[in-house]
């Protein structure tokens, strides 16, 4: 697979930022018990309404924003490395927030954005904290996958993508490989999203 050049944001979106949408959109503001800091990842967000965000800041900003692809989300995830995590073998303590990280959060909830070390590429979270809508629709292997990264699109397409795991997970559901799905209209308190912005 060879990517496009694309940007993906630091941080999965908060719920500072998100709120900014719903007040300027009129959709209503998610539920949660993370939203006493606005630095916590926004949760409760149906890819729908992910979609909406992207959208949104596209018209706002003048750039193309969306969601990332499973191959842009990988490459992110894996950040120069081949190993389980972007950070080694061993999940250990306190790289990640998930539900055998040994972090404060770990089992109970989502942490501030940025509360643990970047990887090599500069990204935070992309192993854990909470589980990431993708645009791709899913399918169950990659035998339809492009050589360009792009997201598998289908008109009939019952479940989207999702990726890294969260707070709630087992350490094996962080690994850069694993792969969960949803109905697009779902919305769980430990899954939300980060934007891809195009050049």
């Amino acid at each position: 697979v060879t990517l496009s050049r694309f940007a993906l944001s630091k941080y999965e979106i908060t719920f500072q930022q998100y709120d900014r949408f719903a007040q300027a959109t009129g959709r209503a503001r998610p539920r949660s018990a993370g939203r006493g800091r606005a630095s916590r990842p926004v949760v409760h967000v149906s890819w729908r309404d992910a979609v909406a965000y992207t959208e949104w800041l596209s018209a706002r900003t003048g750039h193309r924003y969306r969601l990332p692809t499973e191959a842009e989300w990988e490459f992110a995830a894996r950040s120069g490395s081949i190993t389980r995590y972007w950070w080694g073998t061993e999940v250990g303590e306190a790289h990640a927030n998930c539900f055998d990280c040994g972090t404060e959060w770990s089992g109970r909830e989502a942490a501030p954005v940025g509360s643990f070390a970047a990887s090599a590429f500069g990204l935070h979270d992309l192993a854990g904290n909470v589980r990431e809508w993708l645009q791709d629709c899913y399918v169950p292997t990659y035998d339809s996958a492009s050589v360009d990264g792009s997201a598998v699109a289908s008109s009939q397409c019952p479940q989207r993508v999702i990726r890294g795991g969260s707070y709630a997970s087992a350490s094996p559901k962080l690994r850069v490989t694993t792969r969960d799905r949803a109905e697009p209209d779902t919305r769980l308190d430990d899954l939300g999203f980060r934007v891809v912005r195009e050049y």
